[in-house]
């Protein structure tokens, strides 16, 4: 089978956000920056305000006098200041990022991740990992300090390998965890442990789950994943379908090998909300997986 590669960076990849890291420290600069500041606010749920043209932002005037300290500083857009603030409820239409995201430029994809990103780590991170005393937000948000001897802790990003298992020729093997319904299928992933490259993790995480062995692991690219706070590193592997699938740990509760005809045929149907009786159906545009099957879905 030809080497498949993705035709583009996955969605959530596309980052052209301007971070203005050198800012984070500058109170003058984000001070000054503050009253015409806009704000992504974004309640427990993961949801905000949305409407025809995309992201609702709140005026940072509305928010506070000066910059919040619960907020965290996103970066510059169009001469602009951007934050991201948690908050107990918002009214009007609401949605998340599995949502919504289709409906999002590449810029408002890149506000939207990485405040979700950095807003699920502090939701984690009010005591120090290291002697459990309590922390404060710095560096507008993007590292706390301990309130005990003031080191600082940064957020937390955790790696995990999402594989397309093939059989070098024209089946994929795609999977069901215990949670999903019916019909609902995708490709395997898993975290990386400590001390483990991603290629071991690979072939780990898929002899776990489905009991087979993989060979000829490629890189293809990786993706940001906010659910809470991940990044996922997409690699191909080759396996052999005739190795009877054994489900070994318990994250899988079905999977099949399917063909390539059957693959395009559901990418054809949308994503796992498509109101088919299809026997698969695939994620969505947001989720590398997508990029991944498009692109093995691709070769003739």
């Amino acid at each position: 089978m030809p080497r498949f590669e993705l035709a583009q960076p996955p969605l959530l990849s596309r980052s052209p956000l301007d971070r203005a890291e050198e800012s984070r420290k500058d109170t003058e600069a984000l001070r000054a920056g503050w009253p015409t500041a806009k704000v992504v606010q974004i309640d427990h749920r993961g949801r905000l305000r949305i409407d025809a043209a995309g992201l609702v932002y709140t005026p940072a005037s509305e928010v506070a006098a000066e910059p919040a300290l619960d907020a965290v500083f996103l970066g510059v857009r169009d001469g602009h200041h951007l934050w991201a603030q948690r908050v107990g409820a918002l009214s009007g239409e609401l949605g998340d990022l599995r949502a919504i995201g289709e409906r999002l430029d590449e810029i408002e994809l890149s506000i939207l991740t990485t405040a979700l990103a950095i807003l699920n780590w502090h939701a984690r991170a009010s005591f120090s990992a290291i002697d459990g005393a309590a922390t404060t937000p710095s560096a507008a948000g993007w590292s706390r300090t301990s309130t005990s001897d003031g080191h600082e802790e940064f957020p937390r990003t955790d790696p995990a390998v999402i594989c397309l298992v093939h059989d070098g020729a024209d089946r994929v093997l795609l999977a069901r965890a215990p949670t999903w319904p019916e019909r609902r299928f995708s490709i395997l992933a898993g975290f990386v442990e400590a001390g483990e490259s991603l290629e071991t993790c690979v072939v780990r995480e898929i002899a776990e789950e489905v009991g087979i062995t993989v060979s000829e692991i490629t890189y293809l690219g990786s993706q940001p994943w906010p659910f809470p706070r991940s990044v996922m590193i997409g690699f191909s592997a080759v396996g052999n379908p005739e190795v009877p699938l054994q489900f070994l740990d318990g994250e899988i509760v079905e999977a099949h090998w399917f063909d390539r005809e059957e693959v395009r045929a559901a990418l054809k149907l949308g994503d796992w909300a498509a109101e088919s009786d299809s026997r698969l159906l695939l994620p969505g545009s947001i989720s590398i997986a997508r990029g991944m099957l498009e692109a093995w879905a691709a070769v003739d």
